[in-house]
């Protein structure tokens, strides 16, 4: 393959690529936790919602709520991480990206 041919693979790829995280950037992804707290984050890690069961609103759950919250976004943000990685190597053929 020559190198002409090498830069038109990679600049397709770098379309494929970029099409596919924009995707992701817009799909959601959704968490519950302990059945007291729903997060959903689109794919580009902006936070849509935080909803908290009214079970969830004593004060003894303050700490307890806070913990969902912070595990719900931890879960999420691992999740999103682990797809970006998969569509890297899906259209790569490896991880992290075309490394440029």
């Amino acid at each position: 393959m020559n190198m002409q041919q090498m830069m038109i693979q990679a600049q397709k790829m770098q379309r494929e690529l970029q099409k596919a995280q924009a995707e992701l950037a817009k799909k959601e992804f959704k968490v519950n936790k302990a059945g007291l707290v729903t997060i959903t984050v689109h794919g580009n890690k902006e936070v849509v919602s935080v909803v908290v069961d009214e079970d969830g609103y004593d004060k003894e759950n303050k700490e307890m709520v806070e913990e969902l919250i912070v595990s719900g976004l931890n879960e999420l943000f691992d999740q999103i991480d682990e797809e970006s990685e998969a569509i890297n190597e899906r259209i790569t053929g490896r991880s992290g990206g075309l490394g440029f």
